[in-house]
């Protein structure tokens, strides 16, 4: 480049390109520039040194890069810097107040997502006033112990913080809760909050999850937007928080995270005022009584979490107003009744349904089969019975490759990226529960273990060829394994233990590649294991409590005599009836005896069928005579 293009070049924006390779040190040579945008590329190397040298630098963006090494002290010579970002990079090493020095300008500070660790004296006072400071994932080094007291000099201008997972512990100063965006989670944080105070933005942001906060839950202003609580220690009953509210006020608030808390008492019936919400998590707390009436009243809600806690009675009809929901998780209470005939026609957008672990009885109905973007369905531990409907095939997400990229199910409109927010689901599979977040919309499950549900698989389940995890183990299934369940391909674990089954093993299973789970024990199945490399790396727990299973994992081996009863067996269980050899057999049996009805009547035939076997007798009769002469006269 010519050096009079590096001298007069004011702004220079590559960002979101794919570029890579180190940063040349040829950027201190840009005298002039004010503006450097080089984030979200596929740069790697350090930060070169001499970035100190543009010295009329006012912004410097190099977020989501591959950038590693230390923060180069050279830094804190941009005396007309405004803006940083330097966020989801690779950088590490320890940041001292030499790389704030001069930065009296500095206003916005992105650096999360890095391995930095902060030393500075406990009496610094930054040269800067920021408005907004990320810090997320840093190391605040000895004095984390303490919330950092430095922060107070940033009070009467400071709008967004985020101070998630930094190690600071003790309790949080009074003036913190007049920030606007607060990310304070995952840290040692303890106290009450009486009162989050209201903020002149628009939209108050509270993310205080994973702490150590106590007491009752604390009032929030009109305009708090998000509030996350989850996995603290607040207490007491939901009333005060949700009941008690300035009357004319209309509240704001869409999502709401109170997970994982000691929260106890029945859930109040006013939840007219907050009715926009559209994430609800109650999880993981000891709350009570039935599901109110007004819950029907979030008619935006499209994520309901309420798992986990002692909530009785049945699932109110007025939730059939909630016609957005795309989440409903009640799993691990005391909830009765059937599943209503309205959830199938009412909530149509349904993409994860779990219901298990409850009291629930009667049959799975039929119009559970109109939620065809269901991707998740839990009715396990439950007193279900009846069979399986039919119309199983109607679950189309389950049976179609749908691609879902950057998509919330708790709002679509919005991005929880930046709070670290994310929807979740557990799901029991493999023998085990995961939890999944990140990848939830890649799951497909079906579980309806431990229920009391008969009859046959049926063929139609075969269908959803998308499906990833099937569960009917613990029920009272009979009848073959359906001879299609090789068609579904994608399927990584398939439970059928404990039922009726019978007969033997589909061949159709050696082409299940992805199957790395599979348990059939404590049927009635017969015949020979389906050989494939795939079965060979089973355990033959998989298959005990089957007598005339045999072959490999198993030590028995398919060359041994067949039980007494099992002629029997293969004539009432057998897979596939030969029915060319029972309309051979009949054919033979009826021309037989129509034959020998005709040589009783006719005469005719009766004497010319004995002059043609007497021929026959006679000519084989000399044959064989003749042919023995000859022998013997040889020997003679």
């Amino acid at each position: 480049m010519s050096h009079c293009f590096l001298a007069s070049l004011e702004s220079l924006d590559l960002s979101e390109n794919q570029l890579s390779g180190d940063l040349t040190a040829q950027f201190g040579e840009f005298k002039s520039l004010k503006t450097l945008s080089l984030g979200s590329n596929n740069l790697s190397g350090e930060i070169p040194t001499n970035i100190g040298k543009l010295s009329f630098l006012e912004a410097l963006n190099l977020t989501d890069n591959n950038l590693s090494g230390n923060l180069p002290e050279s830094l804190g010579q941009l005396f007309n810097l405004e803006y940083i970002n330097i966020e989801d990079n690779k950088l590490e090493g320890v940041v001292s107040e030499i790389h704030f020095a001069d930065l009296t300008k500095l206003k916005y500070l992105y650096a999360s997502g890095n391995h930095l660790t902060l030393k500075v004296s406990t009496n610094w006072i930054p040269p800067f006033k920021l408005q907004i400071l990320t810090l997320g994932s840093w190391n605040f080094g000895e004095g984390a112990q303490f919330f950092p007291a430095w922060l107070e000099t940033q009070k009467r201008h400071i709008g967004m913080l985020s101070l998630s997972n930094t190690g600071i512990s003790g309790n949080v100063p009074a003036w913190i809760w007049k920030i606007g965006h607060l990310n304070l989670s995952h840290n040692h944080l303890h106290g009450n909050i009486l009162v989050i105070s209201e903020h002149t933005a628009l939209y108050q942001c509270i993310y205080l999850s994973s702490n150590q906060f106590s007491g009752p839950l604390p009032q929030i202003p009109p305009n708090a937007f998000d509030l996350d609580l989850s996995n603290n220690s607040f207490s007491g009953e939901l009333s005060h928080f949700l009941c008690n509210v300035t009357t004319n006020a209309t509240y704001s608030l869409q999502l709401l995270h109170l997970q994982g808390n000691k929260l106890s008492g029945e859930i109040p019936d006013c939840w007219t005022k907050w009715s926009s919400l559209t994430y609800l998590n109650l999880g993981n707390n000891t709350l009570s009584g039935r599901l109110p009436e007004s819950i029907g009243f979030l008619t935006r809600l499209r994520s309901l979490n309420l798992y986990n806690n002692k909530i009785s009675g049945r699932i109110p009809f007025s939730m059939s107003f909630c016609t957005d929901l795309v989440k409903i998780d009640l799993g691990d209470n005391d909830i009765d009744g059937g599943i209503p005939t309205w959830m199938g026609t009412s909530l149509t957008n349904l993409w994860i349904l779990i219901l298990r672990a409850n009291q629930l009885s009667g049959n799975i109905s039929s119009e559970i089969c109109q939620l065809n973007s269901l991707q998740i369905l839990d009715l396990s531990d439950n007193n279900f019975s009846g069979i399986v409907p039919r119309c199983v095939h109607n679950f189309t997400a389950m049976s179609t490759k749908i691609i879902l990229s950057g998509y919330s199910i708790a709002n679509p409109d919005r991005s929880y990226n930046s709070t670290n927010f994310r929807e979740s689901a557990k799901v029991s599979t493999k023998g085990t529960e995961y939890q999944y977040d990140n990848t939830l919309a890649l799951v497909t499950n079906i579980d309806l273990s431990n229920n009391n549900l008969s009859g046959g698989i049926p063929e139609e389940l075969t269908t959803l060829v998308e499906l990833k995890f099937l569960n009917l183990s613990g029920n009272s299934f009979t009848g073959l394994i359906p001879q299609s369940i090789g068609d579904m391909k994608q399927l990584e674990s398939l439970d059928l233990s404990r039922n009726s089954l019978s007969g033997e093993m589909p061949n159709s299973f050696r082409v299940m590649s992805f199957l790395n789970y599979l348990n059939v024990s404590y049927n009635h199945l017969r015949g020979r294991i389906p050989e494939s490399t795939q079965f060979m790396g089973f355990n033959a727990s998989s298959f005990i409590g089957n007598d005339d299973l045999c072959g490999p994992p198993l030590t028995r081996n398919c060359s041994g005599p067949l039980k007494k009863d099992d002629n029997h067996y293969k004539t009432t269980s057998s897979s596939k009836i030969e029915w060319l050899y029972v309309f051979v057999s009949l054919g033979y049996a009826v021309g037989l005896s129509i034959f020998c009805t005709m040589l009783i009547f006719k005469k005719s035939w009766r004497e010319a069928y004995y002059k043609f076997m007497e021929e026959m007798w006679n000519r084989v009769y000399v044959y064989f005579y003749i042919k023995w002469r000859k022998l013997t006269k040889t020997s003679v």
